[in-house]
């Protein structure tokens, strides 16, 4: 049979089964969204962010990497995807209507999505998201005219970066399995064995817990690695008398509550132990400014002046916190907010951060330890659940 006709059966005995919300969730979003382009004047949204698509409709699918798209009036929602991802939409996603393209010819995109959006007259975008391909925007500007489309991504972060009770609980059951997935890699760490050893028992954790596919694989660096973000797991063999640096976030409904631990096989010198209170110092700091009215920038300034006396030695991104939620790979960051200096939105109750604090000293070692917080009228509270103590693992195997 042909993809259409993939759909038609699916659609006969499992269309919407694996839903995440209730409808009545999706509605109340859509409605906020609707309003919020009202308020804009915008006659439409063209939303191609895999998170912003999931948001509004339940659509998932591990396949992030082809075009697809949510086109939101005041009276519809129409989903396009490939001609594979059909069956995903029609099991997934509360929508309207799903139109399917074949994935090996992209030029089936352009015409029913021009028909779509030819009525509107002012369609907003996320210029600076992902999903949004210049060459689809380049042939829908010349179909229908450039001037249509404008900037807009602020729109939808400004009700995806305030979370619903029924997204807190879903953060909170991601809390709960990341927290496994990390006490089972921190409990074998031992000298001589790899650092894919100590992810290979934290990723079989996550998932025997109940996690989905991840936004991003379990991060696991010892030693001089951990002085340079971004680098992970690789084989290399865990030293006596060094530290381990472990990043897990768990995925359940998509939504990740990330935390970091870090472990010295042997015992932590002063300077382990000094820089493991400098950021249990710092989040302390972060959490009683993440309050109603405090901006982002006063938060990260209270944190920033902490950290002063040390910046001639460690090395910080300068980010305290960035909001999290519902995402997809490549990343669990969702975008929406940052904690940093010059960031002058004001916290709102029930955002929920990520205070990704660690702390690193170039080509020799690092220490990092976070937790993921609400924001509530007395400050920041964590969803998950870390003891802020370097774990005492074992110098010899």
């Amino acid at each position: 049979m042909d993809y259409h006709h993939y759909r038609e059966a699916l659609a006969e005995t499992l269309a919407q089964s694996e839903l995440p919300f209730p409808a009545t969730e999706y509605q109340a979003r859509l409605d906020k969204v609707r309003n919020g382009m009202v308020e804009h004047g915008l006659d439409a949204l063209l939303l191609t962010d895999p998170a912003d698509i999931n948001y509004l409709t339940g659509y998932h699918t591990f396949e992030v990497s082809v075009h697809a798209c949510l086109v939101c009036t005041p009276e519809r929602l129409v989903l396009q995807v490939a001609s594979i991802e059909t069956g995903a939409a029609v099991v997934t996603a509360l929508v309207d209507e799903i139109i399917g393209y074949r994935w090996e010819n992209l030029d089936e995109i352009i015409t029913p999505l021009a028909d779509l959006l030819a009525p509107c007259q002012q369609i907003g975008i996320d210029g600076w998201g992902s999903g949004l391909r210049v060459g689809v925007l380049e042939a829908l500007a010349q179909t229908i005219g450039r001037q249509r489309f404008s900037e807009a991504g602020g729109v939808l972060d400004a009700i995806r970066i305030v979370k619903r009770p029924a997204e807190l609980e879903m953060l909170k059951e991601s809390a709960r399995i990341t927290a496994a997935g990390l006490e089972a890699a921190i409990q074998v760490i031992r000298a001589g064995m790899t650092d894919n050893d100590i992810a290979s028992a934290g990723a079989q954790a996550l998932l025997a817990n109940g996690s989905e596919f991840m936004s991003l694989q379990p991060i696991v660096t010892s030693g001089p690695r951990i002085g340079v973000i971004h680098v992970n797991h690789k084989r290399h063999i865990i030293q006596p008398n060094e530290p381990v640096f472990l990043e897990f976030g768990a995925a359940y409904q998509r939504y990740t509550a990330p935390m970091m631990r870090t472990a010295i096989t042997g015992t932590p010198s002063q300077a382990h132990a000094a820089t493991r209170d400098l950021c249990r110092a710092l989040f302390e700091t972060l959490c009683d400014a993440m309050r109603p009215g405090n901006t982002f920038d006063d938060a990260a300034r209270a944190a920033d002046a902490l950290l002063d006396p040390q910046r001639d030695r460690l090395f910080f991104s300068g980010v305290f916190g960035y909001a999290v939620g519902a995402q997809f790979p490549p990343s669990w960051v969702e975008g929406t907010g940052y904690i940093a200096k010059g960031q002058m939105r004001p916290f709102e109750a029930n955002m929920v951060f990520h205070l990704p604090l660690c702390l690193r000293v170039p080509g020799q070692w690092g220490v990092g330890l976070s937790d993921t917080v609400v924001v509530t009228e007395q400050g920041g509270q964590p969803i998950t659940t870390n003891d802020w103590q370097l774990y005492q693992a074992a110098d010899t195997p």
